[in-house]
């Protein structure tokens, strides 16, 4: 596969003090609010520099889904938290299986919710990571590392590279020192944080915008979406059950009392009860439809407009 390789700065912008907030231990609790929300306002001004790479990522993590494959976080700390935040989301938002995007987090499940010190320094441990997972040319593996050098995600993007994955790596450095090799490099530069190092801070906005792309863009890539509506819900709660109901209602026009038994023939999945009520069909031709033509509800019925 073919890399970009660029360097990262020894002293990574991160980890430099800010200007903008210095003396902010003496500031008052709505100076602190302001000071921070001003910095705020440049992180998506930084994301929009990179959009170009996002979508290179988006492309990548739709193929691999539309062929059987999975989109794969790997991260450390912050990072790898809020991969595992943005996996988590996609089975009750699209309906996908839990397997088909999932997260890595150095340190195991444990450090989902407590610090585990020293495990984003094993490089080892990443590579080990992705064996496990049995990663190949299907996957995206996107490694997370706010720095770019967190030998963890290092580890884990050379070994998914050699099983043929398509790799990405988000990182809020420039490019400069460290050798550093993934398909598509990722870096949305957003300064120095408000605090010296704490990169939760912009670091981590810039990052869950980001994942917030990838993931929600290859969803619509992959059918997932109609229009502007989450057609894929996985109505598994009240509140859930009632925005399918208010889907099936939006695509069908029928009557609010009419849609949870349209739905419950329909397996609560909208885009099956949306085409049976259109198209005058059973749920077992409505799925064939579905499957035919990859899962979009919007061919399924242009066909049912010809």
């Amino acid at each position: 596969m073919p890399h970009n390789e660029d360097n990262f700065t020894q002293i990574p912008v991160t980890e430099s003090p800010n200007p903008a907030s210095e003396k902010i231990d003496t500031a008052s609790a709505l100076e602190i609010t302001r000071i921070m929300n001003s910095e705020d306002q440049s992180v998506a001004a930084a994301v929009s520099q990179v959009l170009e790479q996002v979508a290179g990522a988006v492309e990548s993590a739709a193929s691999s889904i539309q062929s059987g494959g999975r989109l794969i976080y790997v991260g450390a700390g912050t990072s790898g938290r809020l991969g595992v935040l943005d996996a988590s989301e996609c089975p009750p938002t699209f309906s996908t299986q839990p397997g088909t995007v999932q997260a890595i987090i150095a340190g195991g499940s444990g450090a989902i919710t407590s610090a585990v010190e020293g495990a984003e320094d094993d490089a080892d441990a990443g590579r080990d990571a992705i064996a496990r997972k049995g990663v190949t040319g299907n996957d995206t593996v996107v490694g997370i590392s706010t720095i770019g050098s967190a030998p963890f995600v290092r580890g884990a993007l050379e070994k998914a590279s050699e099983s043929g994955a398509e790799t990405v790596l988000i990182t809020c450095n420039r490019p400069d020192e460290n050798t550093v090799s993934a398909d598509i490099i990722i870096a949305p530069v957003v300064g120095p944080e408000i605090i010296a190092g704490s990169t939760r801070l912009k670091a981590g906005t810039a990052t869950k915008m980001i994942l917030n792309m990838i993931s929600t863009g290859a969803m619509i890539r992959c059918g997932r979406v109609y229009d502007n509506l989450m057609v894929d819900v996985h109505p598994a709660s009240e509140k859930l059950r009632k925005r399918a109901a208010l889907l099936v209602k939006r695509l069908t026009g029928l009557e609010e009392k009419e849609c949870p038994a349209l739905l419950e023939a329909a397996g609560n999945r909208v885009k099956t009860a949306v085409i049976m009520h259109r198209m005058k069909i059973d749920r077992q031709e409505a799925e064939a439809l579905l499957e035919k033509h990859g899962g979009f509800l919007r061919k399924v019925l242009e066909i049912s407009e010809t």
